[in-house]
């Protein structure tokens, strides 16, 4: 019973998600009612002391990343920046393998360091542009962003330094470039049969005259948290594919962000050896900060804001044209997907709170004796449950690393490949509709879950299905 509570909240919010309603909503509401059917007494104090903590505190850590991420992907697209960048990566792909640009566009701003939030915000402008010219159906651009940012290159390429390849590195004592031979394997894996499903979906839809605004050419109805098209100015030569020494300087901005991040994350810890302590100052009531919480967050805020001044530079006469237009759009677009984003964050701690939550931990742990295989499933399932790879790996590890330890010293099995398996699994079925990152993509690109979200879950499928790929290379052949 205490299973089929949390089945039954999960499924209400994915139906209600996947219907179009807002989850800013609907999270709480599905949340309060497992809380409901589980003790109907706990509902308020669980609303003010889980639901809506859990709420502030995510909009307190990350909404200047949303914020600044938004920005920054207006930024790139008021100043050309964007078309650029296409017209370079056309030159040497071809002006018709839109899919494939937009796939390499997402790892390589995902692997440089950028968040997978702020990647959705800067790839929609030039993906719309080119799916738009190569009249490829507008539908699969969410499934097209989400396989390039939210794949491979978070967390199956060794290196990547987004966090759900970060987070194993503090309890197994690894670093980011585990298993690095079984990580490639599984990254290559994920991008051939992903890039196949996707080309797959575009003949499909070609064949069937299927173009940008779907069959007929009847406009998607939409409201999109970024702008689907660059200014006329900006449009002409991403066909001719002239480039010039100006177009290669549109890099700037994005290695600009990768570097400084990196930066960032390296001096900060220096400037603030101890954190900072309020107390030390004579403001008390402010208490200290900590730095292992704040680092990761303070490093991109500053990136992106040297992203953002560099792409105003390089093209400053563009940017003067509608700005306080475009920004509020973007501004606007930033607050709907952090408000739903939270509510998820929300709901996941609501869930993870109940009894019955402690007891689907228990029953995984039971059913699977390899330390591989329990790893990748448990971490599967429970951040499918709340909706965040991240937070799924963190209750995990945090419960039970060190049974993981001694289970895999046991299984003569490297720590170096635990990390690998469950750093990959994170990345799968935490891509249900009731996302937080899913739900930001869909917001920026203006589509809903029954117009696009039937491709992202066949790349989620992909993704899951490659963490227990690389269990068994493992298995079979010892690769590390």
């Amino acid at each position: 019973m205490d299973l089929m509570i949390i089945l039954l909240a999960l499924g209400l919010l994915v139906f209600v998600a996947y219907r179009g309603f807002s989850v800013i909503i609907f999270a709480p509401l599905c949340a309060l009612l497992a809380v409901f059917l589980t003790e109907p007494t706990h509902v308020l104090p669980f609303f003010s002391n889980i639901f809506m903590v859990k709420m502030v505190d995510f909009i307190k850590l990350y909404f200047p990343v949303f914020l600044l991420g938004a920005i920054f992907g207006k930024v790139i697209e008021m100043t050309g920046i964007a078309q650029r960048i296409a017209k370079i990566i056309v030159k040497f792909i071809g002006a018709k393998r839109a899919i494939l640009t937009i796939v390499l566009m997402g790892a390589i701003l995902t692997y440089s360091g950028v968040s997978l939030f702020v990647a959705v915000f800067a790839i929609y402008p030039f993906a719309s542009q080119l799916f738009r010219e190569a009249n490829i159906p507008k539908r699969l651009i969410p499934a097209t962003i989400a396989f390039s940012a939210f794949t491979f290159s978070m967390d199956a390429i060794p290196g990547s330094p987004q966090l759900q390849n970060v987070i194993p590195t503090s309890f197994f004592k690894t670093d980011l470039y585990s298993a690095p031979i079984l990580g490639m394997i599984g990254a290559l894996f994920i991008f051939v049969v992903g890039m196949w499903y996707l080309e797959s979906r575009r003949r499909k839809a070609e064949k069937a005259g299927e173009g940008y605004y779907g069959k007929g050419g009847d406009t998607i109805s939409e409201m999109a948290a970024a702008s689907e098209t660059l200014p006329v100015s900006m449009v002409s030569g991403i066909s001719g594919v002239t480039v010039s020494t100006k177009d290669w300087l549109a890099f700037l901005p994005l290695v600009l962000v990768g570097i400084t991040n990196k930066l960032f994350t390296t001096y900060l810890p220096q400037w603030y050896p101890n954190g900072f302590d309020f107390a030390k100052i004579g403001l008390e009531n402010f208490g200290s900060v900590n730095m292992g919480q704040v680092l990761a967050i303070w490093s991109v805020e500053l990136a992106l804001l040297v992203g953002i001044s560099s792409a105003i530079l390089l093209n400053f006469q563009a940017v003067k044209i509608n700005v306080k237009e475009n920004l509020n759009v973007g501004i606007g677009g930033s607050l709907l997907a952090t408000m739903n984003t939270a509510s998820e964050y929300g709901f996941g701690g609501v869930i993870a709170a109940l009894p019955s939550y402690a007891a689907i931990q228990n029953s995984l742990t039971d059913t699977f004796s390899n330390p591989l295989v329990n790893g990748a499933v448990m971490t599967n399932v429970l951040s499918g449950i709340i909706g965040s790879g991240s937070g799924g790996m963190s209750i995990v590890l945090s419960a039970m690393a060190d049974k993981y330890i001694e289970a895999a010293n046991a299984y003569g099995i490297p720590l170096e490949v635990m990390h690998r398996a469950m750093a990959m699994a994170a990345g799968g079925m935490d891509t249900l509709p009731h996302n937080g990152a899913v739900i930001t993509l869909l917001a920026v690109t203006g589509l809903t879950h029954r117009q696009a979200y039937k491709d992202i879950f066949a790349i989620t499928i992909i993704k899951t299905i490659a963490a227990f790929f690389i269990i068994v290379v493992y298995s079979l052949t010892g690769i590390v």
